[in-house]
């Protein structure tokens, strides 16, 4: 995803990089790969990647909790799947419909592909993107 974003955002000086607090985001390999990146950053043209992980307890700050708690709402809450592979292909299932109605729409997306989230998927410091209702 990092390197997608370095080539979207090609114009830009600096692009941040955040996610929760969660242990299995700290990976130095993550941050090994970021090191490469910026080093050839200035000679390539692409920006500097710098990193802004959210303080712990604070996931009501990242986005992304809006698209997965509307996954949890859509998906997995009050469902019954007999099999954990059912439950995995229903959230596949979920993400891939909404990934390909944006490829067939990408500037027309909207409320298909978002809006379902219960806050806006942008960060503002007073949007609450987790889903007050499940942890």
């Amino acid at each position: 995803m990092m390197d997608l974003l370095r080539v979207q955002y090609r114009d830009c000086q600096t692009i941040y990089l955040s996610w929760d607090a969660a242990s299995w985001h700290m990976s130095k390999r993550l941050f090994a790969r970021m090191k490469e990146r910026n080093e050839e950053a200035l000679s390539k043209g692409y920006p500097i990647v710098k990193a802004a992980p959210l303080p712990a307890g604070a996931q009501f700050l990242n986005v992304i909790e809006s698209v997965f708690s509307g996954m949890a709402r859509a998906v997995i809450h009050n469902s019954d799947y007999p099999a954990v592979d059912q439950a995995k292909a229903a959230i596949d299932r979920h993400f891939q419909e909404r990934n390909a109605d944006f490829k067939k729409h990408p500037k027309r997306a909207g409320r298909k592909i978002w809006g379902q989230e219960q806050a806006r998927s942008e960060f503002h410091e007073s949007n609450n993107c987790k889903n007050p209702l499940y942890r």
